[in-house]
């Protein structure tokens, strides 16, 4: 299956996108490990 020039070109833009967000928004380790603490006491369902 061939895709076509436009559509490949739009996924490399939104995966551009993608990452960048993704790289600016945790751009440290700490900021990762604070990102993911967060997360785990959002879906803790035994949190007081």
């Amino acid at each position: 299956m061939k895709i076509e020039r436009k559509t490949a070109r739009a996924l490399v833009l939104i995966a551009a996108a993608v990452a960048s967000v993704a790289l600016s928004a945790c751009n440290t380790v700490r900021g990762v490990a604070k990102d993911v603490t967060k997360a785990a006491d959002t879906l803790d369902p035994d949190k007081n």
